[in-house]
């Protein structure tokens, strides 16, 4: 019998409404987040390289592009097939009989009667590679003026702009045919559990489509699928030309209706122009990819793209968070269509959570509306932050137009989220989860939601990536040490930094925690030994627990990536633990309860790690 715990509002302690404890047994955090993972049975149906395209394209003019172009930005220039510049009354002059089928940035993904899009890079510009895009049937080139000379120089037509990425999404949507004005697009943004809002939303959309026979779709970090049909991921939004193709793909083949992670980079660097969603979703913002925005406002700012009418018709917004209320006051203040929701039960939120019951397998709760109306809902994945990503899925859903009941009931059917608190089961005596926490928020939340479900300790392991967001390495280390019994810091993709430098770091936040209140911390370079350390460990009743790559499989040393999967090595090293303690496993009492299914049931040397209480570092195996 699962036994759970009644939450009243009292009770339910919001974020920042206690001071931090020293101990897992206090008031939860922040949401979780997670990114992305190619899965074995992902795969492109396509035999070009490059994400599905639509099997029909009506042809369009070029001539009809470059207008939109000219008319979209007064800077335009369009170079005919001559090579010569036409004249600016007539832009489209010489391009009659040239028409677009297809349009990509990738020039290894050029398909016959594509416009090539060269873009501006780092190291490299995109026109580098025009001869490859030429030789491949690219019909025309979009580039910079830095790029023109030598598109021009292949002796196609040359479309030039002074920011091609931003006009991409327009291009590919008009060549595709808007294909996203024929689909319900709902998109979630927010630092945290944009993944398993997709994935819930996306429940709900799949309830609603069996009335009808429709399909739906779903893009992320994770995946995206086409009905049932899964194509890995590369990122969390797709680049424009890929993620019109992507609509148009979906709508091809029966898809009405998509749920889609927004991340903040896919706003600022354009990848979702040309796209208007019927519903906007904030859940939360707490600092991110701070390599990347100058600071939290550069990031809030980044965000609030997606909430202005030429993103987005409507808005859902999350009321308990501090940047979701600023932003809602904003949008109501701006006329801008807005329904909030609050996971801890605020009485002047749209929709709210009450009777809320935390659960080792999830959560249920009440959801009440505007007009008092009541749902019986639940989160199909526990930790009291999927309350959040539930509620907002639902109300996403509802102010979508589909019936309250049919939401929660398409939300709660979700099988589970993969490396979002994924059970992994080898028969062993004691939970083992494997979760893409990976910023001290997240890991804060995860580790608070383990030890609700964990009768003893809890062994966890975390890395940090390289070339990332440094100031954050500090903050982890001592999330872990405080919050988990064994805190064993080891690599996650080190990338070109030494994985070394990187432990320094959250070292150094780990000894900053008081020595009462922090428990082991172990230093393992090596990913693999570093799981086994805490497998070791592990007793029954305890918690393993392995943070920061969740879904991936792959893990980035030093360039090189090389085949790794958190589910797989744990399993690998609970079975191997199974197999030298053959007394112990005989006498193992059944595998303890799943925090998330689906669980996973179906290498690496000895190294022992190193404990900061003996105060050395062995490098012996290493």
């Amino acid at each position: 019998m699962h036994h759970v715990r009644t939450i009243t509002d009292s009770e339910y302690n919001p974020p920042g409404s206690a001071p931090p404890r020293p101990s897992l047994r206090g008031a939860g955090a922040a949401p979780g987040t997670l990114t992305a993972v190619p899965q074995a049975d992902q795969t492109s149906p396509e035999s070009f390289p490059g994400p599905p395209r639509p099997m029909r394209v009506e042809p369009v003019p070029l001539a009809e592009l470059a207008r939109l172009l000219d008319a979209e930005d007064a800077g335009a220039a369009v170079t005919g097939p001559a090579g010569a510049p036409e004249g600016d009354a007539a832009p489209e002059a010489g391009l009659s009989g040239v028409s677009v089928t297809g349009i990509t940035h990738d020039s290894r993904a050029v398909r016959p009667g594509d416009i090539y899009a060269a873009l501006p890079g780092a190291r490299l510009h995109g026109a580098d590679f025009v001869d490859q895009a030429h030789s491949l049937g690219a019909a025309a080139v979009l580039t910079d003026p830095g790029g023109t000379e030598r598109a021009a120089a292949t002796g196609l037509p040359v479309l030039t702009v002074p920011d091609p990425r931003g006009r991409m999404g327009k291009l590919a949507a008009a060549i595709y045919g808007t294909p996203g004005e024929d689909l319900l697009q709902i998109g979630i943004t927010g630092t945290s559990g944009k993944t398993t809002t997709a994935y819930l939303v996306d429940g709900g959309l799949r309830k609603a489509a069996e009335k009808d026979g429709g399909l739906t779709g779903l893009i992320g970090t994770v995946e995206s699928r086409i009905g049932d049909e899964r194509i890995k991921s590369e990122r969390t939004t797709p680049e424009a030309t890929d993620l019109q193709a992507l609509f148009a793909v979906m709508r091809e083949r029966g898809v009405r209706s998509v749920a889609m992670e927004v991340s903040s980079h896919a706003l600022v660097l354009g990848r979702v122009d040309g796209c208007v969603f019927d519903i906007a979703v904030f859940n939360n913002l707490s600092p991110e990819h701070l390599d990347f925005h100058r600071d939290l406002e550069d990031y809030f700012q980044a965000k609030r793209q997606l909430f202005t009418p030429e993103r987005s018709r409507a808005a859902v917004v999350n009321f308990d968070d501090d940047h979701g209320f600023r932003l809602l006051g904003e949008l109501k203040d701006e006329g801008f269509p807005v329904t909030s929701f609050s996971a801890e039960g605020h009485p002047d939120a749209d929709w709210r959570a009450a009777d809320v019951e935390v659960g080792p397998l999830g959560s249920t709760f009440t959801a009440v509306g505007p007009d008092g109306q009541k749902v019986p809902a639940g989160a199909p994945i526990a930790g009291p932050f999927n309350v959040a990503n539930a509620l907002a899925a639902l109300t996403a859903l509802v102010a979508a137009g589909i019936d309250a009941h049919t939401a929660a009931d398409g939300i709660a059917a979700v099988p589970g989220v993969p490396g979002r608190l994924q059970r992994v089961d080898a028969g062993q005596d004691y939970l083992a989860i494997v979760d893409y926490a990976h910023k001290p928020d997240a890991v804060e939340s995860v580790l608070y939601a383990v030890r609700k479900v964990t009768e003893g300790s809890v062994h966890a392991v975390l890395g940090c990536g390289g070339d990332r967001d440094p100031h954050k390495r500090p903050a982890m280390g001592a999330a872990l040490a405080r919050l988990a019994d064994t805190a064993v810091l080891t690599s996650d993709n080190p990338r070109s930094e030494d994985p070394l430098a990187i432990l320094a770091a959250m070292l150094g936040g780990a000894a900053e925690v008081p020595a009462h209140e922090r428990g082991t911390v172990l230093l393992e370079e090596d990913r693999a030994a570093a799981i086994r350390a805490a497998v070791a460990r592990a007793e029954p009743g305890d918690t393993v627990l392995v943070l920061g790559k969740g879904h991936e499989q792959g893990q980035n040393i030093a360039g090189v990536v090389r085949p790794f999967d958190d589910v797989q090595v744990l399993h690998e090293a609970i079975r191997a633990r199974a197999a030298d303690h053959p007394e112990a496993s005989s006498a193992a009492a059944p595998a303890a309860e799943s925090l998330s299914s689906p669980s996973y049931s179906p290498s690496t040397s000895s190294s022992s790690p190193t404990s900061v209480e003996n105060q050395r570092t062995d490098n012996q195996n290493r």
